[in-house]
């Protein structure tokens, strides 16, 4: 199947290039007698407002495995995905009051950093290499292989010139720019993001309601499969065991959340970039109200995609090209794709436009990251210690292309993934709770030691390995078990944490590490506009979930 494009959506989409490649190289220029420096390169001379965190955040997180891996667990689970986005405003809020003001006071350029000022250096070059190598063989080759997916479903384009031109589009200003370039471009990405998205959603519930309306739309999709919007699963439900009910709200979820909002690099660093504390509390907030209104752009048309195919004369409607590639429960990743192609001329070129800037707003910042913990951590601290400014840019700029080049060759091996949002946070949680223990208790936890953080670094992968292989069938002998991934993955948070702990105590015999950060209540104090926001983002949380409790 391909969309067909006319005049108009090609002028959008083009239009949309340039935009972005020039806004993206303008403001990359070095100022007259000014030399880019490590600052500029990669936390954006620290000069990121508010509005423009807010925005990077999201465009950074939605990328096509929240528009193509989300929309298609939509068509597969329903509206119970939508935990992961809801939640994850919760977290921004934690995250926001919690972590951001040590991570800030310490004047961090990197998350590995914070180990080697917390821990070691030998425990941060562990997280490094291990981040670097996440980066480049899961997120980036995952990201281009499902951009290169949609590119060739919607115009037919062969994977491998997916693959190389969305590559090469994110290259041509990040690479350049660094961190400034990917942000300022990110404001304008989420524009598309979000306004294309919404037009999506708003053809497909028309559609659902033979041209009614948005709301009318609404109300015949959640008529016609309640069950689709039962946000707590349980046990009878089939997709029971990646959303385990309510220990969505209570479990591991927590796991995934605390530890990509909190911990990962690519999206904390536009929060190390801010002006000052506030204004990246102030960003982190709107990023929160954003996050609320996401599954109305990428979960919402899943739905509706299942109720259109499952409903014939909906069907009939569209003539051929609706019984072209239809998505089903075991190819739900088709659903939002196949919903493109029935948009009518000029809101193809919008929609397409939201999907790229997605795909290449994500792109750019993988690459910005994964060349900045390179650069950073591993070659200031092990090649060149003295590296000047010139040369460390050139050094991150190198690295990013070289980890774009692997990513390429990695993506068309990925083919054959599924619901490739759910593949993603299942084998990424193999890893994180190990990560989110060391963290956690090095932050908050005084005693906490540098051989019992690698102790615990070390045996979290065996520990994730234990409930991992249960689900292959080995649980019949009962010394496996076999529970959801996310259960997974809280248990293996617990037991890390346990062993960190464990071991701390017998080291230090009950007393404080050296290394133990000291905490004050003047720390964690947030302006009025932060509180009142984070309790207005609670409530409405509060609401959704009663709403769609069952």
């Amino acid at each position: 199947m391909s969309t067909s494009f006319e005049f108009w959506d090609y002028f959008i989409f083009a239009a949309y290039g340039v935009l972005i490649l020039g806004v993206g190289l303008w403001v990359s220029r070095d100022k007259e007698g000014h030399q880019k420096n490590a600052e500029d390169y990669f936390l954006a001379s620290k000069s990121l407002p508010w509005w423009a965190i807010g925005a990077s955040l999201i465009a950074a997180n939605i990328s096509a495995e929240q528009f193509i891996g989300m929309s298609g667990s939509g068509f597969a689970v329903g509206l119970a995905i939508a935990s992961y986005e809801w939640m994850a405003a919760l977290t921004l809020i934690i995250v926001g009051k919690y972590f951001l003001p040590i991570f800030i006071e310490k004047g961090l350029y990197t998350i590995p950093e914070f180990v080697e000022k917390r821990y070691s250096t030998n425990l941060k070059t562990i997280l490094a290499v291990f981040w670097i190598a996440l980066y480049v063989f899961v997120n980036l080759a995952s990201v281009l292989y499902l951009g290169s997916l949609a590119l060739e479903t919607i115009m037919g384009i062969p994977m491998i010139y997916g693959v190389v031109g969305l590559a090469l589009f994110a290259a041509a200003y990040s690479l350049y720019g660094g961190l400034s370039a990917v942000a300022w471009t990110d404001v304008i990405q989420v524009v598309f993001l979000v306004l294309g998205g919404l037009v999506t959603t708003y053809l497909a519930l028309n559609a659902v309601s033979g041209d009614q309306g948005i709301i009318a739309g609404l109300t015949t999709v959640y008529e016609a499969v309640p069950e689709k919007f039962a946000m707590i699963l349980d046990k009878s439900n089939p997709e029971y065991k990646n959303l385990p009910g309510l220990g969505v709200l209570v479990g591991g979820l927590w796991v995934a959340n605390l530890y990509y909002w909190g911990f990962n690099q690519y999206i904390i660093q536009r929060t190390l970039a801010a002006k000052s504390l506030r204004e990246s509390q102030k960003g982190i907030l709107l990023a929160a109200v954003l996050k609320l209104i996401i599954p109305v752009i990428v979960v919402v048309p899943g739905i509706a995609a299942y109720v259109m195919v499952n409903d014939p004369e909906i069907l009939a409607s569209f003539g051929d090209a609706g019984l072209q590639n239809l998505p089903s429960t075991e190819q739900a990743d088709r659903a939002y794709p196949w919903l493109l192609q029935f948009l009518p001329t000029g809101l193809k070129g919008v929609a397409f436009a939201a999907l790229a800037a997605a795909i290449i707003s994500s792109l750019a910042s993988m690459l910005n990251s994964t060349s900045t913990i390179f650069t950073m951590d591993i070659y200031k601290q092990y090649i060149n210690k003295n590296a000047s400014d010139k040369k460390t840019v050139n050094v991150g700029r190198t690295s990013a292309a070289i980890a774009l080049i692997i990513a390429c060759i990695m993506a068309p091996l990925l083919g054959g993934i599924d619901q490739a949002f759910q593949f993603i946070q299942e084998y990424t949680g193999i890893v994180s709770p190990g990560i989110l223990a060391i963290f956690l208790l090095g932050l908050f936890w005084k005693k906490s030691t540098n051989k019992a953080a690698i102790i615990g670094a070390l045996t979290s992968i065996p520990i994730a390995m234990y409930f991992k292989i249960a689900p292959k069938g080995w649980s019949s002998n009962g010394f496996f078990v076999d529970v959801p991934f996310l259960d997974q993955m809280g248990y293996t948070t617990l037991l890390t944490m346990l062993v960190i702990i464990v071991f701390s105590l017998i080291q230090n015999k009950g007393k404080e590490d050296e290394k133990g950060i000291v905490l004050s209540k003047d720390l964690f104090k947030t302006s009025p506009i932060f509180n009142i926001g984070a309790f207005a983002v609670m409530i409405i949380l509060v609401a959704l979930y009663a709403l769609f409790w069952k």
